[in-house]
């Protein structure tokens, strides 16, 4: 190595050893330079924010901040909340007792909020200034006063040491912290009324076409359960004309076995001498019913202003029977009929007008052919007579009125309907009745009744469609005569706590101009009652009935006793199921009349029940029944009738059928009943029935050994509704 080389080497090594004790120098020397003391701080105490300053006016400026702030009725939290203030609402506070605040609500109330101290984020501010906070005359809004400045330029701003560190406090720059400032509300920045625009609505014609719209029902004109315009649930044209149909269909089928008389000259069986006949027959009826209603109203709550209705019938029936002349007057027409009629049930108008009260009580007149029952189950006038009618309501309908004028209407023979046709009857009812709902106890109806029937049919002889002569009756010396008789009645229906009850007590009183028997005036004195008892035991219920109607004890005497009804269907002891009350039982041999009418309980011998004159020389009727309705399914109904019967008295039997004493045991009626209704509605029903009549004494001396035996009935029929 060279000596060059060698020396620049050392010079280096020399060079760096001198720059380090340099720095090792340097280092001491600060370390050995005395520090200045650091400024003392204060114990930082991590205390909470301290309660919003007092108000020098006592109002402050509140603005809920926490989601919800309840408002107390006293400033005790255990005090009853009044109500609760939403995030954002802004209010005043006019007085202030510690951390309690008292607002007023916007429903007049005053209440208190507390102010949750200790927390970064308090449930509420306060504007101790609310004057300054709110905008100062002369300032613009929400711009801070001088004074203001002054006091944010004078606050101390906190050394960021003294917060906790999970702390943060907002301030404005220079310190002050900040506080929600209410703004000033100035009207002329109201937002503007929205402009009137067209609504987004879909029209429809009125109210009750909603559901077309919405699309919620698929309404079908078959359909009677959903909304449909021919069921009244619309209206046809206008907003308050609906119309209403409604169709029945009744299908009849009877077989009975009946005493049946016979001549000589007209029985088909060549061993037949004696004038009962075989007694077999059957019917079978169709009746096509076809009710239209058009009416004018909010019916839903009140009655109509206005109804016109029309209702007619066609029937078509077909009868057979084993001896001719049963069925018509000429014993060449054989042992068939067949027939058919068209009839108007209904037609009338019916316009209300007087509205009595704010609940509807109404008067209405109702004019033209027109449906009337006298009671609750028709013991003394059911018909569709033609006539006049006022009705009407009170005290919220429990008052009930009817003053009617009536005048009848010739009935079709064979089937029973309105014949116009014919000339009117010279048959008249004046009607006048009142109901009283809820009488005595809550359920029960009372009503009071006054029936006036005056009939003036004195024609030589009048026959029906089969030649058989109705009137005059071919009873007593047959000849015409002229009647008038008031009936005065009472009747009830409802229940007494769980018992069912319905009754009529009735007196008839009037003049009839000829007797059959005396041919001289008589006077009419007769006395009628009728009732029944009932009770249900959750799927059944049990009944019994009682039933009496006065017989004539002498004909001879002017006073006729036993009791007759204008045009009776009663709906009591089995009704139309009960063989007596269904059938007509012919008295052979004692005139043209039967025991009993059709659908009638009355042993009235009437030459026919829908077109004979009222007859009150007979022997009256006695019945005591029980019975039974099981209601074995929403679908199946059983029903059962035992009704035992008596004449009230037989001396009449007795001078028609010149015969001795006749015992007054008419016979035991036996009944039973199903009903079966698939949809558990009324729209189809199926009715089928068998009943029988045990022969007492007094029915087996009227008729011969074989007539005298057991009599019975079947029926089956079919009800469709829509």
């Amino acid at each position: 190595m060279s000596a060059p080389a060698f020396s620049r080497r050392w010079q280096a090594a020399i060079g760096a050893v001198a720059l380090s004790v340099t720095l090792l120098a340097s280092v001491y020397a600060v370390a050995q330079v005395p520090q200045a003391p650091k400024a003392a701080l204060p114990d930082a105490k991590r205390a909470e924010p301290a309660p919003p300053p007092r108000s020098a006016d006592g109002r402050y400026g509140i603005q809920v901040m926490a989601a919800t702030v309840n408002v107390h009725a006293d400033p005790a939290s255990g005090s009853t909340v009044l109500a609760q203030l939403q995030q954002g609402a802004r209010l005043e506070a006019d007085q202030r007792r510690g951390n309690w605040y008292r607002i007023h609500l916007a429903d007049g109330r005053s209440g208190w909020i507390d102010y949750a101290v200790g927390r970064t984020n308090p449930n509420f501010s306060v504007d101790s200034n609310p004057g300054v906070a709110r905008g100062l005359p002369g300032s613009e809004s929400g711009a801070p006063s001088a004074a203001t400045e002054a006091q944010t330029e004078a606050a101390p701003v906190p050394s960021p040491e003294a917060l906790p560190d999970d702390r943060i406090l907002l301030q404005r720059p220079m310190g002050r912290p900040l506080e929600a400032i209410i703004p000033a509300i100035d009207p002329s920045q109201v937002p503007p009324p929205s402009p009137l625009l067209p609504r987004d609505t879909v029209p429809v014609p009125d109210r009750w076409r909603v559901i077309d719209q919405l699309g919620i029902v698929n309404q079908h004109v078959l359909d009677p359960y959903n909304p449909n315009t021919l069921k009244g649930d619309r209206p046809v044209f206008g907003e308050d004309w609906f119309f209403n149909l409604g169709v029945i269909s009744d299908t009849l089928f009877e077989a009975r076995k009946l005493p049946t008389p016979i001549g000589a000259q007209s029985s088909q069986d060549a061993q037949a001498n004696d004038q009962f006949g075989r007694g077999r027959q059957s019917t079978f009826a169709q009746n096509l019913i076809v009710s239209l209603s058009l009416l004018k109203g909010d019916t839903t709550f009140k009655p109509p202003e206005i109804e016109f209705r029309f209702v007619p019938v066609l029937n078509y029936n077909v009868s057979r029977v084993e001896e001719v002349r049963a069925l018509k007057i000429d014993p060449r027409s054989g042992t068939r009929r067949s027939d058919n009629f068209a009839a108007i049930q209904e037609a009338f108008v019916d316009y209300e007008y007087n509205i009595a009260s704010e609940h509807f009580d109404f008067d209405d007149i109702r004019v033209g052919i027109q449906p009337f029952i006298s009671d609750f189950r028709g013991f003394l006038f059911q018909d569709q007579p033609i006539g006049v009618r006022f009705f009407g309501t009170r005290d919220s309908n429990r008052w009930q009125y009817n003053l009617a004028y009536f005048r009848r209407l010739e009935k079709d023979t064979n089937s029973g309907l309105n014949d116009i046709g014919k000339a009117l009857r010279k048959d008249d009812v004046f009607v006048a009745n009142v109901f009283r709902q809820d009488f005595y106890v809550p359920g029960f109806t009372l009503q009071g009744t006054v029936i006036h029937n005056r009939n003036r049919e004195t024609a030589s002889a009048f026959l029906d469609n089969n030649g058989f002569q109705i009137r005059p009756a071919i009873f007593g010396d047959a000849r015409p005569h002229k009647y008038e008789v008031t009936y005065l009645g009472a009747s009830g229906d409802g229940h007494v706590g769980r018992w069912n009850t319905t009754a009529s007590l009735y007196y008839a009183i009037g003049k009839d101009d000829r007797n059959p028997f005396s041919q001289q005036p008589a006077d009419i004195s007769a006395f009628y009652g009728v009732g029944e008892v009932s009770r249900d035991f959750d799927w059944f219920r049990v009944r019994g009935t009682a039933l009496f109607a006065t017989g004539d004890k002498n004909p001879y005497d002017g006073k006729e006793n036993g009791f007759d009804a204008i045009l009776e269907n009663p709906q009591i002891a089995g009704a139309d199921t009960s063989f007596w009350i269904r059938q007509a039982v012919p008295l052979i041999g004692g005139g043209g009349v039967a025991l009993s009418g059709r659908n009638g309980v009355l042993a009235s011998l009437r030459s026919s029940k829908d077109q004979g004159q009222s007859n009150f020389t007979n022997p009256g009727v006695a019945l005591i029944g029980i019975g039974a309705d099981f209601d074995v399914s929403p679908r199946w109904r059983v029903i059962g009738n035992l009704n035992q019967l008596w004449f009230a008295n037989t001396t009449v039997l007795s001078v028609l059928r010149n015969q001795g004493s006749i015992d007054r045991n008419l016979g035991t009626d036996v009944s039973v009943a199903v009903q079966y209704r698939p949809l558990f509605t009324q729209n189809i029903v199926l009715n089928a029935s068998a009943a029988a009549l045990v022969a007492g004494k007094g029915l087996r001396q009227l008729y011969d050994t074989d007539s005298g035996k057991t009599q019975y009935s079947i029926l089956f029929n079919v009800l469709l509704t829509y």
